[in-house]
């Protein structure tokens, strides 16, 4: 008789699984995937009763994202986290999968990426995939229908033709993507590196680059958040927290801080008054004795667009994650004070979210490029900001420095070269935002110690904290942090690979060679059948983290070489080189402009052939936006220096859209300087006082000049004084949540109206004749029966514009609100006297009549 066939356990036999919904893993989808765990032998962990991750229960949990609260904990309990296509991956192949090309962090870059190798030479292919390992990613030996990417030189290779032939989805590229994505630590669109045709081998350089959106800066642009928040559904993120909103939160508007009240008991929140009893602490600066508490103590620290962040997406998300959703440190990063810098090559929300980024860093940003910068950041290598910053040595970086410095609460140094690394056909706009904050740099510089004063819950959930930076930054053999791969990515040695780049010319005989920009790994080989905790590439990793370690003394040496000029007989490089490139350039005239913001270089149009050093330059002490002042008026050329004489008597002129305490006017006008000004509480002077400044050589008294303009003040009913005191109570939200619309053909244009209404804390939009219905409908019992409040349209005397009002009557009254159609002057009036009030005689209906 046979012997009976040995039982087989099923295939999950020894996993217990616990899911975590979010917005990329619904209900829906998880009751399907857990019906397909149970069939396979797992055991399904469902949430408590509070919904929380029985995470200590676990052997894996199933998330497409990081973001939910019990990720640190997970991390301390080295309960690996995996997306859901793990699942469905080890069910599909019978056999349990690594878990670790299947990790929802965003930092390992290429957790997606299926690797294969065609006409490569041996080095630089064991580097890559090393690397590729080592940052997520896994090898495939030959093509398979899992294979997601192909590194190639040509498409002769049978590989590549097998693709092509089967319309395989895999992707062919150049072996120059992976060179960028490693020496940037982010992974950039593979679009210009395709094969058969790649795009940084047909286009130059100086050819247009298409803008691209930033995927992760959606509610993290600012600090202080835009926008209302009524009408919205219940937000279940609050549920069972208790959150606490600290005083120095800019919501001077109680019916705001009502509003948030209001959201957060509706998601079956509280909001309270202790530290030592909340979950939540919302705070704007990282001091006070009450933000140090709530972050000793392990509490979820962030600031209001954090807040806004959590409403809006109703999703949890660590404040650590995006860079402006933590509080700001109030005077700056130590380093920062001194610097101007401006910004190119980045457009949308990737160039506000730079700008508020410099400013809460402490540096003063200027919209124009000028002789006085220190630091341009471009996400190109191509403008007249480049060129002009080239010609006046001023440090061009991308945008990683100042997201790495800003991180980690310390100026970076530039010798970094990650930090200067452009590949040729990507703006780096695409790879914004992506810099996480590090709780260790936090913990040290903003609120040390404390563990001597925690109750047993904050001492637990401290330790658990600790932990799971012990876990992600233990250190293996070989020398530097798991993380640090995934955050630092280190730069890519340049003359490493100088032989694989031979190796792959003697290979080919095409044009195609490798990349001649480093070698960063080498692979052992790949793992054997892995246990269900495996980590994966450990000897990869190792392997390449040495060899980096061992380069770094070569790159700074040649770093500093580049920089130190040559005599006459020395080997080509240094000043020499960088003088013949200059030369070649002069003959060639400038680069045709790709960026709107490079056309303002300097008031007179010049380039000074050195900038002055600013060493010796006194601190600022006055900030001045000027407007109506005539001083200059054709004569651009003394403008520069009338500039540097204030500038040396510490007084320096700024544009509307920067920081300052002063505006300069020779009268009370309507203009769009004057009114901004106006909204930020700056104290007005008369520009006399910049005449009496540049006349005597040396600052005068700012309260001997103080505006005072009795005529215009009477003509635009307002006393200035006043008006100032009350900008000054209004913080800049006197049109706080305040609908105010506007014709698109308004007499003078929409922009101006739009700055001082956003100025002012206004919700501005564009009305056309096909806008649709941008206010909800709503009923008086759905608005709780408070009366309607009313929304404004700013609108000319034209037919096109007349021919909008009903429509816009209509569109209001459905959103039970009450419809103004006002002219202009209705908002210049409010702005001017900072006080929010209304007369018939500004309807447009009456006006025109």
């Amino acid at each position: 008789m046979a012997d009976p066939a040995p039982f087989k356990k099923p295939l999950l036999d020894s996993c217990l699984l616990a899911f975590v919904q979010s917005n990329s893993l619904s209900e829906k989808m998880i009751v399907e995937l857990s019906a397909v765990a149970e069939d396979n032998g797992a055991t399904i962990l469902r949430p408590n009763k509070e919904a929380i991750v029985r995470v200590r229960e676990a052997t894996h949990i199933i998330s497409n994202t990081i973001d939910f609260e019990e990720y640190v904990e997970a991390q301390s309990a080295m309960v690996p986290v995996v997306t859901a296509a793990w699942l469905k991956n080890s069910v599909a192949k019978g056999k349990v999968a690594q878990v670790r090309p299947y990790s929802p962090d965003p930092r390992m870059i290429f957790s997606s990426v299926v690797l294969t190798c065609a006409d490569i030479p041996n080095t630089d292919k064991e580097t890559i995939i090393g690397a590729t390992m080592a940052l997520g990613g896994i090898e495939s030996k030959d093509l398979t229908r899992a294979t997601t990417h192909i590194c190639a030189l040509t498409i002769d290779h049978p590989k590549c033709q097998e693709a092509i032939k089967k319309k395989s989805k895999c992707k062919i590229v150049l072996p120059h993507w992976f060179d960028d994505c490693f020496a940037l630590g982010k992974r950039i669109d593979e679009g210009p590196y395709l094969l058969p045709d790649p795009e940084i081998l047909r286009l130059g350089v100086h050819d247009q680059v298409k803008v691209p959106a930033s995927q992760n800066l959606e509610g993290a642009t600012m600090t202080v958040p835009t926008g209302g928040l009524q009408g919205r559904q219940p937000v279940t993120v609050f549920a069972n927290k208790k959150v606490m909103l600290a005083d120095d939160l800019p919501i001077r508007d109680t019916r705001l801080r009502g509003i948030l009240v209001d959201i957060i008991h509706g998601g079956k929140g509280m909001v309270i008054n202790s530290v030592d009893a909340c979950d939540i602490f919302v705070c704007h600066y990282r001091d006070g004795p009450e933000y140090v508490r709530a972050a000793q103590q392990g509490k979820d620290v962030g600031n209001l667009a954090w807040l806004y962040h959590l409403i809006t997406q109703n999703e949890w998300t660590s404040p650590f994650r995006r860079l402006l959703h933590y509080p700001i440190p109030r005077d700056g990063i130590p380093g920062f004070e001194d610097m101007r810098i401006t910004i190119s090559n980045y457009g949308g929300d990737a160039r506000i979210y730079l700008e508020n980024l410099i400013t809460a860093c402490g540096a003063t940003f200027t919209k124009s490029m000028k002789v006085d910068n220190t630091h341009l950041i471009t996400a190109r290598m191509t403008s007249e900001k480049v060129d002009a910053a080239r010609d006046w040595n001023v440090e061009i970086v991308n945008h990683l420095w100042i997201e790495e410095s800003y991180a980690k609460c310390k100026v970076q140094t530039l010798t970094q070269p990650k930090f200067h690394h452009f590949p040729p056909r990507t703006n780096l706009g695409e790879v914004i935002g992506q810099t996480f904050l590090d709780e260790r740099t936090l913990h040290a510089m903003f609120y040390p110690g404390g563990e001597d004063d925690l109750d047993s819950v904050a001492m637990r959930k401290r330790k658990m904290i600790q932990t799971a930076q012990e876990n992600v930054y233990s250190t293996r053999k070989g020398g530097r942090s798991k993380l640090d791969v995934m955050t630092e990515s280190s730069p890519a040695p340049k003359a490493a690979s100088k032989a694989a780049g031979k190796a792959a010319s003697k290979a080919k005989p095409d044009n195609f060679t490798t990349p001649a920009r480093g070698r960063h790994v080498r692979t052992g080989k790949e793992n054997e059948t892995p246990s269900l905790l495996s980590t994966g590439s450990r000897s990869a990793k190792s392997q390449a983290l040495s060899k980096i370690q061992g380069l770094a003394t070569d790159i700074a040496l040649y770093e500093k070489e580049k920089k130190r000029a040559k005599d006459g007989h020395g080997p080509w490089g240094g000043k020499r080189a960088a003088d013949q490139i200059d030369k070649e350039r002069s003959t060639k005239g400038s680069s045709p402009t790709t960026e709107g913001d490079d056309a303002d270089l300097t008031a007179s149009g010049k380039r000074p052939s050195k900038r002055p050093r600013l060493s010796s330059l006194p601190q600022v002490e006055m900030r001045i936006c000027v407007t109506g002042y005539t001083r200059w008026t054709g004569t651009l050329h003394k403008e520069d220096a009338d500039k540097k004489k204030l500038r040396n008597m510490g007084i320096q002129l700024v544009s509307e859209t920067q920081a300052y305490n002063y505006l300069a006017a020779p009268r009370v006008v309507r203009t769009k300087k004057f009114l901004i000004g106006l909204a930020k509480g700056a104290e007005i002077l008369d520009s006399a006082f910049l005449d009496a400044c540049l006349e005597s050589g040396e600052q005068a008294d700012p309260q001997d000049f103080i505006l005072k303009d009795k005529e215009n003040e009477a003509k635009f009913d307002v006393t200035l004084k006043q008006a100032v005191a009350r900008a000054r109570q209004n913080h800049g939200k006197l049109l706080r949540h305040v609908p105010i619309y506007c014709t698109a053909d308004v007499k003078n244009g929409v922009d101006s109206f739009q700055a001082i209404a956003e100025a002012n804390g206004a919700i501005f939009k564009i009305y056309r004749a096909r806008s649709g219905t941008t206010i909800k409908p709503t009923t008086e019992e759905q608005d709780g029966g408070a009366a309607p409040d009313p929304v404004y349209l700013l609108s000319g005397n034209l037919p096109s514009e007349k021919a909008l009002w009903p429509r816009f009557e209509k569109m209001a009254r459905e959103g039970h609100m009450e419809p103004r159609i006002v002219i202009a002057d209705w908002l210049l009036d409010v702005a001017m006297r900072q006080e929010l009030f209304f007369r018939d005689a500004y309807l447009a209906s009456k006006f025109y009549k």
